[in-house]
């Protein structure tokens, strides 16, 4: 202001406090009634803050529910007068005068507080509430009579407060101050002079109220005094001072108290009224006083936060115009009428799930205007909830967490904070502040099972859909976001990949190729599950595919072979019971389950009425007695089917022969070719044979005349000696025609001939049956090759043995090999069975000939070395 002299006191200390967000305190001191834009504090530069840290904290001014009279500018760091400001209309008459309000700046979050005191001005007049004063004073009235006038009201305060008095003119009257326990001053105008009616009747006076400001300022009221004529009395209080108690908030018409005055005259002079001479502002709109009974009783609302107490001036006056005053103290007493304020100073709205603990989400300031423990406040947050409220300083509150957050649990917090006083009964403020957590990608993605099977059918379409795996991510949006993969592995060494694919968005399994049960039955692979985070997080799990088998391959007979060259042929005793087995069918299916199991039925035969077949086992059985009129030569048709849906069959033909001789064999089946060419290289072999077997008799004769003769005379030297004699057993021999025996729980006679040129013939040999030769050529013969068993002598010695067996089976080989060649050349000359038969002959007998030879020699060229 540029007409009166301003100061600014600057008061700054800075406190840190433990476990609080205030970081500094400052305090300004300017005069009221600043213009607007006026410079109040570098800000910055008090409290050692950089400009650039104002503008990234977004620092701003925080007044809570006061009129904001300052504002912040950022860009220079000060504080300037945004509104002008009243003292009187902002804190009356209370000092000192003060703005209380906050810098608060973020990431992080501080703030400063900031107190600003009003340096009071005079820019207030003394005023007096009433705009005259009228006295009735008596003639009578003694020199000294104390007449109590109307104080005038200054709204400002200390200097520039109500000073001094001033009455004028002086003739009869003088001012009497005296000072009070408030500070205030009790005006009387004191007579000085008596009073003569007759001369004066009206008397008007000035009286003059001045300030102690510069320049000063007055305020004037007129008094008018009217002279009475005889009542010399003035009435007198019972109390210099009466006090009262007043419960804030009480109902209007309350009695406070009941003041009386005493005025000793007579008449209408000792009628004494009452009234309220106060002249603080308010007075007269709370309180009023019953001008005949002096009750005084509540008209308006007090409140202890308003006003703690009253002091109320009363003045009791008789007719005759004297009167007394005396002064009425109202204390007020305190209720818990006030909720406690809570002011939200700055809040975060979210927050990521993964911030750490101790981290302040909001800071708050709460105030409850009620005195003593109906002031003292306690703040408290609801229940289960992941954050704790922490005291920073006087009346403010941080808000920070308590433990670690997550969102799959809590993805949004509404916190209520609770703030409670000590009053009774306690009365509390709440406040919710919604907080949303916001997401980080913590969860790695979960299949619905630990494992997955999944059955396909075998000779499945390609791009067939298998499976769904399905795997669920905690976490929000992106990372939430599920990717399939297939993992690299391999399955009887070809990649995985070959066999199945996965649609990456769903999951879903598809096969690559068609599959066949019969050369993978199962197979497994890992699908990895990622989400879409940074980085992507992810589990796997194992699919095992099961092929399911389809009937898709026929039954194969194993026995009886069946060839387009050669004839198997099952013999049937006309003697057989019935029951008895003639063959068995022996089939495999390579599919699995119901599909393998197979089942034989007899779909043609020659006669059905003389042969069954085993449903289960394909046993073929005869059901009657075979008889005389039964044909040699049956042909059954036997159909092998398995259990699938459809089923699938196989058929074998079974060619059996009833009959007790081989003639009759022989004789239906005539029916096979003869070849030449065949005929004559099977002569040759034989003819060659024979001559080789020739050369190896006459060569065993020679051999043995030798060593007769080296053994005699080994003889003669051994008698001449003294050596003891040794006598050496060589084991017996078994002859190598024997029958054998079969390992399985039947043996079947199957005589079976082969028409390949040079294929051998093989023999089914069974335990208790012997093998019918069929020859076509015959004359109804049957000959019947038994076991021969030679029980050979014990020799002396083991040249005597290797003698008489290399005797023995050179002659049987020599008999063997002409019996071939004259059975192939005169009898089986039409027959490849027969012929095929001699041939057999010469070979047993060419391997007999060549053991018993081979083991009597390694003996006799043991005993000579």
């Amino acid at each position: 202001m540029s007409d009166r002299t301003m100061t600014r006191q600057v008061l700054l200390f800075i406190s840190v406090l433990s476990l609080s967000s205030v970081h500094g305190q400052v305090s300004y001191s300017i005069p009221e009634e600043m213009a607007k834009g006026s410079l109040v504090g570098n800000i910055a530069q008090d409290l050692g803050l950089d400009i650039k840290r104002l503008k990234s904290g977004r620092a701003r001014i925080h007044f809570g529910n006061s009129a904001e009279y300052i504002e912040l500018n950022k860009e220079k760091g000060v504080l300037l007068i945004k509104e002008r400001i009243d003292r009187e209309a902002h804190c009356v008459q209370t000092t000192p005068c003060a703005l209380h309000f906050q810098i608060i700046m973020e990431n992080p979050i501080e703030f400063y507080r900031i107190t600003i005191e009003i340096i009071d001005i005079n820019d207030n007049a003394p005023v007096f509430q009433k705009d005259s004063m009228k006295f009735e004073i008596s003639e009578s009235a003694v020199t000294g009579a104390k007449f109590v006038l109307e104080r005038a009201f200054d709204s400002d305060i200390g200097r520039n407060g109500l000073q001094s008095y001033s009455l004028n003119p002086t003739d009869h009257f003088v001012l009497k101050l005296h000072g009070q326990d408030d500070g205030s001053k009790k005006v009387e105008m004191v007579l000085q002079k008596t009073l003569d009616r007759e001369k004066q009747e009206q008397i008007s006076l000035v009286l003059t109220a001045l300030d102690g400001g510069e320049p000063k300022m007055s305020g004037t009221v007129q008094i008018h005094v009217t002279v009475l004529d005889v009542n010399d009395n003035a009435p007198v209080f019972t109390q210099a001072i009466y006090k009262a108690s007043l419960v804030e908030n009480s109902q209007r018409g309350t009695l406070l108290t009941t003041v009386s005055a005493t005025d000793i005259d007579n008449g209408s002079n000792g009628l004494v009224t009452y009234s309220i001479s106060s002249s603080k502002v308010g007075i007269l709109d709370l309180f009023q006083i019953n001008e005949s009974n002096g009750e005084v009783r509540l008209i308006g609302k007090v409140d202890y936060e308003t006003a703690k107490h009253y002091q109320i001036d009363i003045e009791a006056k008789d007719q005759g115009g004297l009167s007394d005053s005396s002064k009425l103290v109202v204390d007020i007493v305190d209720v818990n009428d006030n909720n406690p304020l809570i002011d939200m100073m700055s809040t975060s709205k979210t927050i990521p799930e993964n911030v750490p603990p101790q981290t302040i989400i909001a800071v708050m300031s709460v105030h409850d205007p009620d005195s003593d423990n109906n002031g003292v406040v306690n703040c408290v947050l609801s229940e289960n909830i992941p954050f704790t409220i922490q005291s920073t300083s006087n009346g403010f509150y941080s808000l920070v967490t308590d433990s670690d957050l997550d969102r799959e649990r809590d993805s949004e917090y509404n916190i209520s904070v609770t703030c409670s006083d000590e009053g009774v009964p306690s009365l509390s403020s709440s406040v919710t502040l919604t907080l949303q957590i916001s997401d980080v990608n913590d969860n790695a993605p979960v299949f619905e099972r630990s494992s997955y099977e999944a059955y396909i059918i075998e000779n499945n379409t390609p791009g067939l859909s298998i499976f769904t795996v399905k795997a669920r991510d905690a976490d929000w949006n992106q990372n939430a976001r599920v990717s399939y993969i297939l993992e690299d592995s391999s399955v009887n060494g070809v990649p995985v990949s070959s066999y199945v694919s996965v649609s990456a968005d769903i999951g879903v399994i598809h096969a690559v190729r068609s599959f066949d049960y019969e050369q993978i039955k199962d197979f497994q692979f890992r699908v990895k599950a990622q989400d879409g985070g940074s980085p992507p997080l992810s589990s796997n799990v194992t699919v095992k595919i099961m092929i399911q088998d389809q009937n898709d391959n026929a039954p194969q007979v194993l026995y009886p072979v069946q060839t387009s060259s050669s004839l198997v042929a099952e013999m049937v005793p006309r003697s057989a019971d019935v029951g008895y087995l003639v063959t068995k069918v022996v089939a495999v299916d390579v599919d699995s389950g119901q599909n393998a199991w197979l089942s034989y039925k007899l779909q043609k035969a020659t006669d059905r009425a003389l042969f069954e077949v085993g449903l289960q086992n394909g046993e073929i059985r005869t059901i009657r007695q075979v008889n005389d009129k039964d044909a040699v030569k049956q042909r059954l048709t036997v159909v092998v089917e398995d259990n699938g849906q459809p089923s699938r069959s196989a058929t074998v033909n079974v060619n059996v022969a009833v009959a007790d001789s081989f003639p009759e064999v022989l004789s239906e089946f005539t029916d096979f070719t003869h070849d030449k060419e065949y005929n004559d290289n099977l002569t040759l072999y034989l003819v060659l044979a024979l001559a080789v077997v020739s050369f190896l008799f006459i060569t065993c004769l020679v051999v043995i005349i030798s060593v007769k003769i080296y053994r005699w005379r080994q003889s003669r030297i051994l008698y001449h000696s003294n050596l003891p004699v040794i006598p050496y057993y060589p084991p017996r021999y078994a002859d190598t025609l024997g029958t054998g025996t079969l390992q399985h729980v039947y043996n079947y006679e199957v005589c079976r001939t082969t028409d390949s040129r040079k294929s051998d013939c093989q023999f089914a040999r069974p335990c208790s049956q012997n093998v019918l030769i069929m020859d076509p050529s015959s004359t109804g013969t049957m000959q019947r090759m038994q076991s021969e068993q030679n029980i050979l002598d014990e020799p002396d010695s083991p040249i005597e043995v290797c003698y008489i067996s290399v005797i023995i089976f050179s002659v049987k080989l020599y008999v063997s090999t002409c019996l071939s060649k004259c059975i192939c050349d005169f009898i089986c000359l039409k027959s490849s069975m027969c012929r095929t038969w001699g041939l057999s002959i010469f070979r047993n007998a060419l391997r007999s000939t060549y053991g018993a030879i081979s083991a009597p020699w390694s003996w006799t060229a043991a005993l000579v070395k």
